[in-house]
């Protein structure tokens, strides 16, 4: 099969200005979404676009929000969500009062705000540590911003939007208690390092995009992240077969514990 070299060339250029390794995602997907934004622009070759998106930050912001597919919801599969308010964060506040979470590829913030809400009504949310990353600046603009739209927050249970949001006009912003107690920051999860002793990380929904040897790659990056006994929780199309190849077992559907 032929390579198409001006893609091939882009994402050599793309790594090399960002460090964002394009190869790493399934290249018929990626190139399917980098074709469509680059002729919505009008841009005939990939190369041309690069160039353009170097020359118009505004450009290049809409290049990552389309790379890293910014879909998340408030208790996406509610059922999970409660599963880890029942189940998962009463376990690990046993063996440790003081948790450390992290919400990874947090997109624009409904998974670590829902993550909040949670501790914040078992009384836990001041003692515990909760840390929130995402590739995209515009992304983690919104999420630190913490301002929704109604339709945002349909699977939010009515005493949680009474509670932590405050209605302006159309808008619904989260109260401050909740935006105070999320430390967001920029990361590759592919390129950089993570922190340590985690009780919990959350990455739902992104794996999917990934090659398998990323995803390898990944699994292997989040279990030395957490602390024996931690949870990595992953999406409902992201199950892990074999966890026990990167030093993980099951806890629940979709929770894997660190041995």
């Amino acid at each position: 099969m032929e390579r198409d070299e001006d893609y091939i060339a882009f994402i050599r250029k793309i790594k090399e200005k960002s460090g964002i390794d394009l190869a790493q995602y399934k290249e018929a997907q990626m190139k399917r979404r980098l074709t469509t934004l680059r002729l919505k622009h009008g841009y005939t070759t990939f190369v041309s676009f690069y160039e353009a998106m170097m020359k118009d930050k505004h450009l290049f912001y809409e290049f990552l929000d389309r790379m890293t597919i910014n879909v998340s919801e408030f208790w996406r599969n509610p059922n999970r969500w409660d599963v880890l308010r029942q189940t998962i964060l009463p376990e690990l506040a046993r063996n440790n009062p003081r948790l450390k979470l992290w919400s990874a590829a947090c997109s624009t913030g409904e998974e670590p705000y829902s993550l909040a809400m949670i501790l914040a009504e078992a009384g836990m949310l001041r003692q515990t540590q909760i840390h929130a990353s995402d590739l995209d600046d515009g992304a983690l603009q919104r999420a630190k911003d913490g301002i929704y739209i109604e339709r945002s927050l349909k699977e939010v249970p009515p005493n949680y939007v009474e509670r932590y949001f405050t209605r302006h006009g159309d808008f619904y912003h989260i109260k401050p208690e909740l935006t105070q107690s999320i430390q967001f920051k920029k990361q590759n999860l592919l390129e950089d390092s993570f922190e340590s002793q985690y009780d919990l990380i959350i990455c739902r929904n992104v794996m999917i995009y990934f090659t398998e040897e990323a995803k390898s790659i990944l699994y292997h990056k989040f279990s030395r992240a957490l602390r024996p006994g931690g949870i990595l929780f992953v999406g409902s199309t992201e199950q892990i077969f074999s966890p026990g190849q990167y030093g993980l077992e099951s806890a629940e559907t979709f929770f894997y514990r660190k041995k």
